[in-house]
């Protein structure tokens, strides 16, 4: 499984961040009935819970904002990507359907407001990632997005260049339906649900929808890079 470093200047400006990480052989899928329902049903749940304005105060969200703007970065304009799912979902939009493994990690990340990067794991250079912050003129293609800013984001990098943020994930290392290894990272700059549930609940979607197997997880906790 790949490994995760926190550069030091991060790692002080966050100090209580804590990152659950999944690595897993999967089965992909172009969409799954059963995960629909309970997408529905959360939905459902979010809807009735919050106002639109209310949805940045939840607390996973909130602290990511607040890491956001310790770093210059203005999140209503980038924003956090749980944040953009509940928004569109009180709006009535709706989640959208891309694949069972893109879905599930969805689904995860509007219960637990957490932030969510999942990747194709043989996409990804390396067998480390470096958490840092977006650099100016930076190259990073998001997801469905084109060129995306991240001066200022959080991002991880791997051998060749970024490839997630909190506001979207890089065309790069996307997850597809050839996808056979998945590595997935959670990212609790505050916590609301609790990491190791986070954690379960996610090996517990992947197992039932993907026929994941020899999965692994960890929690690294940033505090340990802070000399």
């Amino acid at each position: 499984m790949k490994t995760i470093r926190i550069e030091n200047n991060f790692a002080r400006v966050c100090p209580g961040l804590k990152i659950g990480i999944i690595g897993a052989q999967v089965t992909n899928t172009e969409t799954d009935p059963r995960l629909w329902e309970q997408i529905d049903d959360e939905a459902s749940r979010i809807a009735a819970a919050y106002k639109i304005d209310e949805i940045n105060k939840r607390p996973a969200i909130q602290a990511t904002r607040k890491a956001y703007r310790s770093f210059g970065k203005d999140p209503n304009r980038y924003r956090v990507s749980s944040e953009a799912l509940c928004r569109r979902i009180i709006r009535g939009l709706g989640i959208y359907r891309i694949d069972t493994l893109v879905d599930l990690i969805n689904l995860v990340s509007v219960r637990s407001g957490y932030s969510i990067g999942a990747f194709d794991a043989d996409r990804i250079e390396g067998d480390t990632l470096v958490l840092g912050v977006g650099k100016e003129g930076e190259i990073f293609r998001g997801i469905g997005r084109g060129v995306l800013n991240i001066e200022g984001l959080p991002v991880y990098r791997d051998d060749k260049g970024g490839i997630g943020t909190p506001t979207s994930d890089e065309e790069r290392t996307k997850i597809t339906l050839d996808t056979k290894n998945l590595f997935v990272i959670i990212n609790a700059y505050g916590e609301e649900m609790p990491l190791d549930e986070t954690i379960a609940f996610t090996t517990g979607l992947l197992r039932q929808y993907a026929s994941a197997e020899n999965i692994r997880t960890d929690i690294v906790s940033v505090d340990l890079f802070i000399d």
